[in-house]
């Protein structure tokens, strides 16, 4: 597949739409614009890739929606130059969002199956996260902590002691929390030992995994 005018317009659109629909951060709504997402799907679906919706991909996970992408993201508040965690690299769209935005990311995936597909497909595409790991997402990656960012794009049933360990004072974590559905959580680290925790809406995700490594 090819990015041509008409992929360009469809992301256009999109953005408008995710604008219309209360996302307001221009650095954001930019990489949405800029980011090929039918270039992570399967070639037969890229009629698919610009409408609002997720959609299955590998190893029974799915390339979330384009709103809930910026969502998360604008959530951050990161500024350029920022350094973030991804917990789920999956199809590598949220990875490439965030390398758009100018943000050091650094993303870690569990499924074999996706991690080998992705890392070949960003380093075709031009996307270059600093550093893409396999392995266990509750885990995090303790060796390039702290962070200002952690982004978790699958649902864990509760916190996850190790990344909010990780994350510096003064960053966020953005995660879903819950089982059927989940709360989007924004989590600001206030000190070394004080949190501060937001709700923003209920959204479903696939689930977190673990034990991996």
């Amino acid at each position: 597949m090819k990015d041509t005018s008409k992929h360009l317009g469809m992301r256009h659109h999109l953005a408008l739409l995710l604008e219309e629909k209360g996302i307001k951060d221009k650095v954001v709504l930019d990489a949405i614009r800029k980011v090929p997402r039918h270039l992570f799907l399967d070639s037969g679906f890229e009629a698919h890739a610009y409408q609002d919706k997720a959609f299955p991909i590998a190893a029974a996970q799915t390339i979330s929606q384009p709103y809930t992408v910026a969502f998360q993201s604008s959530l951050l508040m990161a500024k350029a130059g920022s350094k973030i965690l991804e917990i789920g690299t999956g199809s590598g769209y949220q990875t490439a969002v965030l390398c758009t935005m100018g943000l050091k990311v650094y993303s870690i995936e569990r499924q074999s199956e996706l991690f080998k597909k992705t890392k070949i497909l960003l380093s075709k595409l031009g996307f270059n996260p600093k550093y893409l790991a396999f392995g266990d997402g509750y885990k995090g990656l303790p060796d390039y902590a702290p962070f200002d960012g952690i982004l978790v794009t699958a649902a864990a049933p509760e916190l996850p002691k190790a990344l909010l360990a990780q994350l510096k004072i003064g960053g966020k974590m953005v995660i879903p929390v819950g089982d059927e559905t989940q709360d989007m959580m924004c989590i600001t680290r206030k000190s070394a030992t004080d949190f501060e925790k937001k709700s923003f809406g209920k959204f479903r995700f696939v689930p977190m995994l673990a034990n991996k490594n």
